[in-house]
């Protein structure tokens, strides 16, 4: 790995050169990966984005399985890589150790919290990596830094060996830059799954295009048609007719309530140094009441039944996986506060109901990428994987933008 890349982008954890050979030949052979911070190799600490949980915690004495599955199917890890600390984080800042650049817009914020994973995918240092996604975090650098990216069924991979945020949320995802690679490494992480038909009917998610800025509905058009082109029949339905922001305060709730209920035992007894945005989160978190986490859950129902219904057997349901671009770096806090609640009214729908979403990369008329979301009913992961290939191929063969 060229070690000027590697600091010029601020995406690998520093001090920690994490170089791991794969155990045997397999489906992966030739290919790398780098592992979010949050995920443990074996050896190595893991510091989930702050200067003192390595410090309170022991080096893992073993990989966590979804790195082992990965390693012995014959993929090799070249590093770990930053994330928003604790994994608290939408836009891929951390106020320890600086953000990961996104080399597609290098003027732009990478997203997060799996902001190093992204950063270093973007770059060509590795074929692909590992992320979580509880709110968003492996969709939305995905979007932002122009790749594929998952967040599968909830809990089809097992979470073991990983720091948690909010477990009735937390999934682990993988970033890549061709359809083709996201594939195969499905191919290793979804062997459970069988093969899935093709889909029949696409969903368009009618509010979620309408929340999004009017620059990136007009750049989604033409990914729409071809998706369409490559699915069948076609509908526009609202997604969320309850409210898209109503789904977002649901999920805030449930979600916060969860990470300060995880975390409260080690900020009581370490008293860990935190930047000002992610203590101000968690003492919010702390504030919620059983009567707003019960109203929340009530939500919580309403979403997945809603999602149930439109995502009948050989549906999927597409909508932007931001409801913009990246926004540009160093911007006051004042003002990220609000451009992250709008980013997460567009991931809570899979989020609160669990279903995999997959990001396919696009960009606008100026080259900053942005992305077309897919979503597909409960355990079809594979075909939303089969459904991104046939997209690049088609948008390869007509000579498209991506």
């Amino acid at each position: 790995m060229p070690d000027d890349r590697q600091d010029s982008l601020n995406a690998f954890v520093r001090g920690q050169r994490c170089l791991v050979a794969a155990i045997r030949e397999g489906a992966l052979s030739g290919l790398t990966f780098a592992v979010k911070d949050l995920l443990d190799v074996a050896g190595y600490a893991t510091g989930a984005g702050n200067p003192d949980w390595s410090r309170t915690h022991p080096v893992p004495a073993q990989h966590a399985p979804v790195v082992s599955a990965l390693l012995e199917d014959g993929a090799s890890i070249i590093g770990k890589t930053m994330t928003d600390e604790i994994s608290l984080g939408i836009l891929g800042e951390n106020g320890h150790f600086g953000m990961p650049m996104n080399p597609r817009a290098p003027d732009r914020v990478p997203g997060g919290s799996s902001s190093g994973s992204a950063s270093v995918v973007a770059a060509g240092l590795c074929d692909f990596a590992l992320g979580t996604d509880t709110g968003g975090s492996v969709r939305v650098p995905a979007s932002f830094c122009g790749l594929y990216g998952i967040r599968p069924t909830h809990g089809l991979i097992g979470f073991e060996g990983i720091v948690s945020q909010a477990p009735s949320y937390d999934t682990v995802g993988w970033f890549a830059r061709d359809a083709r690679t996201f594939s195969r490494v499905g191919s290793v992480l979804l062997k459970e799954l069988a093969e899935q038909r093709a889909p029949r009917r696409l969903v368009v998610a009618a509010d979620a295009f309408g929340f999004a800025e009017k620059g990136v509905q007009d750049a989604l058009e033409s990914a729409v048609r071809t998706l369409e082109h490559c699915v069948g029949a076609r509908t526009d339905e609202p997604i969320a007719p309850a409210g898209l922001n109503v789904w977002q305060g649901a999920q805030r709730v449930l979600q916060s309530s969860e990470a300060y209920a995880g975390l409260s035992r080690w900020l009581d007894t370490c008293n860990p140094l935190m930047s000002y945005s992610v203590a101000r989160a968690l003492l919010r978190a702390s504030q919620f009441t059983d009567e707003e986490r019960g109203r929340a859950a009530l939500i919580r129902q309403e979403a997945m039944g809603r999602m149930r219904h439109l995502l009948q057997p050989g549906t999927i349901v597409c909508l932007p996986t931001t409801p913009f671009a990246a926004p540009l770096k160093d911007q006051p806090l004042s003002t990220l506060g609000y451009l992250r609640d709008q980013i997460s009214c567009l991931t809570t729908p899979a989020g609160l109901s669990g279903v995999p979403q997959v990001n396919i990369p696009w960009s606008m008329p100026d080259g900053t990428p942005i992305g077309l979301s897919i979503i597909g009913p409960w355990r079809s992961d594979r075909m939303l994987l089969t459904i991104a290939e046939a997209f690049e191929a088609a948008t390869s063969k007509n000579g498209q933008r991506k």
